[in-house]
């Protein structure tokens, strides 16, 4: 094998330019803390740009799902049904505010929520469900939406990698109860750390603006509707600095081209190993008409662990960034501690053969054509 190219290929890498570094440092000049002018109007910004009723920022996406659950009223004892098939946010969330994480299967088809497997495991005290939407895009929501109907559970919605994505022409995070998003460094809009909250209604806009602001009424004082603030309720601090917020706001300036960079790595990876993948039973991200794609992920699944393996290794032997995504969370040792694992055959067959390629609006057309030709080269037949 010939040595690999000196240059390696990233797997992820945030678009900053001058007019990041501009807006950082007007803010500096101004109010730096949380809930400033700057984050309202970016508040304000996504919440048009989305259609939801009411957006806060958040430290985090984390921050993000905690803080719904708070303004929810999830307690301990109480139940919520996640895919096991996530960032260990989900599931932490749920055991932050005392209740018990509940693992289901996921479909094959979008990698998210299986309704077909939650609605068995849905007991007296469950309270919510909690979809993921794996790289911006949706499970089948008119299922789990109607079963939450069904049930008398609430949903919230781990848009994590959802901004920009829809379903049926509706934003990720604005279906169910609460969504959530992230600006962490690895998302498509990014401010380094941070999150957002969506909400759709005014009094659990209000609950959620009292838990992040320390549990005290701040929000209604700053808006004089109250002539001093105190302690009314449980709360942490979840508010976003602005400094960080100036830079999401110059983030979401650029959201189109982004979108337009990411869509282009997409096109090409696909049209560069659509007969490859084909040949060789491997599978790629399908193409859903009424789900609108993001470009978050770029993901193979072979039909093998051994062959996923195999082709990881050797595409980091030439310099490319490619990776794995989540262990299972049913399989993780805090799960046994816990008692919560279960049997989820299609979440382990999918952590097992699934590899993401670089995908970020920085990669040039070469750097994409030397990912297909490394990913063609080490495809296997066995």
């Amino acid at each position: 094998m010939t040595a690999p190219p000196t240059d390696p290929i990233a797997f992820s890498r945030p678009w900053f330019d001058e007019r990041e570094e501009a807006a950082v440092r007007e803010a500096l000049r101004g109010h730096v803390s949380g809930d400033g002018p700057i984050g309202r109007r970016v508040e304000a910004r996504l919440a048009a740009q989305l259609g939801a009723f009411r957006v806060l920022l958040t430290t985090s996406g984390t921050h993000a799902l905690e803080l719904a659950l708070l303004a929810l009223g999830v307690r301990p004892g109480q139940e919520v049904i996640c895919p096991s098939f996530t960032f260990v946010s989900s599931a932490n969330a749920v055991l932050r505010v005392g209740a018990r994480p509940v693992f289901a299967d996921i479909e094959d088809r979008t990698l998210g929520l299986d309704p077909a497997d939650v609605e068995p495991r849905v007991t007296p005290r469950t309270v919510a469900l909690l979809p993921v939407h794996y790289a911006g895009v949706a499970p089948d929501m008119e299922a789990l939406l109607d079963l939450a109907r069904r049930r008398g559970l609430r949903v919230v919605e781990d848009a994590a990698q959802g901004l920009a994505a829809t379903w049926r022409g509706q934003a990720l995070g604005t279906l169910g109860d609460a969504g959530c998003l992230s600006f962490h460094e690895t998302k498509n809009v990014t401010c380094g750390e941070g999150g957002a909250l969506l909400v759709g209604d005014p009094e659990l806009a209000r609950r959620a603006e009292v838990a992040r602001e320390k549990g005290t009424n701040r929000a209604a004082f700053l808006r004089g509707e109250v002539d001093k603030y105190t302690w009314v309720a449980e709360g942490s601090s979840y508010v976003l600095s602005d400094v960080l917020a100036a830079l999401l706001d110059t983030q979401l300036d650029k959201l189109e081209e982004i979108q337009r960079r990411r869509a282009g790595v997409v096109a090409r990876y696909r049209g560069g190993l659509a007969s490859w993948a084909a040949e060789r039973g491997v599978r790629l991200p399908p193409a859903l008409p009424e789900r609108g794609e993001n470009h978050h992920i770029f993901f193979l699944l072979y039909p093998d662990a051994r062959q996923r393996d195999t082709a990881l290794t050797s595409l980091r032997e030439r310099g490319i960034q490619a990776t794995f995504h989540y262990v299972p969370l049913h399989s993780a040792p805090h799960a046994r501690r816990l008692g919560v694992h279960a049997e989820l055959p299609v979440t382990d067959r999918v952590a097992s053969t699934l590899l993401r390629l670089p995908l970020h609006p920085l990669l040039s057309a070469g750097e994409v054509d030397r990912v297909i030709a490394a990913v063609r080269e080490t495809g296997s037949r066995a």
